[in-house]
Formats: C-alpha cells, sequence, structure tokens
C-alpha cells in the first residue's frame, strides 16, 4: 500500500513538472512569418462597413494589431476591455489600435462604443488571412458556438508594427486564457516609435 501511495505522489509530481515547464515554455511557436524584425506580411481583410482593407495601407503609421477570437470568447473580451484603458496613449504616441476578428464585428463594436474609443476592427470572416499568417486554431469554437462562427478560429496574437511595416515585437498566447499585459504593449510601442 505505502509502495501504491508513494508511485502515486511520484507520478503526481512528474505530471505537476511537466505541466509547469508547458505553461512557462509556451504552447505555440511564433510563425515564421510574424517574426520580430520581418515586414508585417500583406494580407486582406474588410472593415466594418465592408470595403476592402490591406495590411500595406498601414505604413506610415506605427500599428498595435490584435487579432482576437471573437466577441463569445471571455478572455477576448476582457482584452478589450484592458485596452481601453491605454488607447489614449496608444493614439498620443501616433499609433492605430486594430483588432483582428473572425465575426462578428457588431458587438465588438458595440464594446468599443462602450467605453467610448475608437478601435479599428478589421473583419477576417474566411480566415483566409489567419491561415496565410499562421494563426488558424482548428476546432478553437466550443461547440455550442459552430453554429454561428464555424469550428476554427484565430490564435490569440498581439503586434506592435513600426511606421516602415517592420513587426517589432509579436505575443502569442501561450494558451488560451492568457493576454499581453497592455503595459508590455504600450512599452513596446514607445520603442518602435523610437526606433
Amino acid at each position: 500500500m505505502t509502495e501504491a501511495i508513494t508511485g502515486l505522489v511520484v507520478l503526481l509530481l512528474i505530471a505537476a513538472a511537466g505541466y509547469f515547464y508547458y505553461r512557462r515554455r509556451g504552447g505555440r511557436p511564433v510563425p515564421e512569418q510574424l517574426r520580430e524584425g520581418k515586414p508585417l506580411p500583406e494580407f486582406a481583410a474588410l472593415d466594418e462597413a465592408g470595403n476592402s482593407l490591406n495590411s500595406g495601407q498601414l505604413r506610415g503609421t506605427p500599428v498595435v494589431m490584435i487579432f482576437v477570437r471573437g466577441n463569445w470568447c471571455p478572455f477576448c473580451s476582457r482584452q478589450v476591455k484592458n485596452l481601453t484603458g491605454y488607447y489614449k496613449d496608444i493614439v498620443d504616441l501616433g499609433a492605430r489600435l486594430i483588432f483582428v476578428t473572425p465575426k462578428p464585428l457588431e458587438t465588438t463594436r458595440r464594446v468599443a462604443e462602450f467605453f467610448n474609443v475608437d478601435f479599428e476592427f478589421w473583419l477576417d470572416e474566411s480566415l483566409i488571412a489567419t491561415r496565410e499568417l499562421g494563426l488558424l486554431l482548428e476546432s478553437g469554437v466550443p461547440r455550442n458556438y459552430y453554429k454561428e462562427y464555424g469550428s476554427d478560429t484565430i490564435w490569440p496574437t498581439s503586434l506592435v508594427i513600426d511606421a516602415d511595416g517592420i513587426i517589432r515585437y509579436v505575443e502569442l498566447s501561450k494558451h488560451i486564457i492568457d493576454r499581453p499585459n497592455p503595459k508590455a504593449l504600450l512599452r513596446e510601442l514607445q520603442k518602435a516609435v523610437d526606433t
């Protein structure tokens, strides 16, 4: 009996160590096309009115670009809410704050209006840009939302891009629940503006 308990304790310690190693290390590597120091790849999206957008149009202005899974995701909603407190600081640095989402824009826009901030929302409804950028999260939507949102979504990611279109900071959420600290994004934006 003592050997069984000792074996169980050892097994639990090994499992816990593996879990903490995985959490510290992160669950997903940064896609090659989004590595720091590389130009932001060109991709297409739609604005809230359905007009075509292209990431190449961003040159000339620094950008904080946040890829979010959708308004159904409580972690993404919290991230949007947390960034509202830093919106003025971001804009004061001459930057744009853009959220890229698979759909729908209406509820996300209501969040921005509630907090009285003028975020930009880009729609990647077909997830074409998401795939091109290596950010596809297959079967990432909870089953009870499949009918409205489909099964695939965006891996939560934050980018800081300088005015020349170069990625200066990238953070993929290590896990679905974590998001970068808005202060860290602001600090990285300040560095990008100063270079």
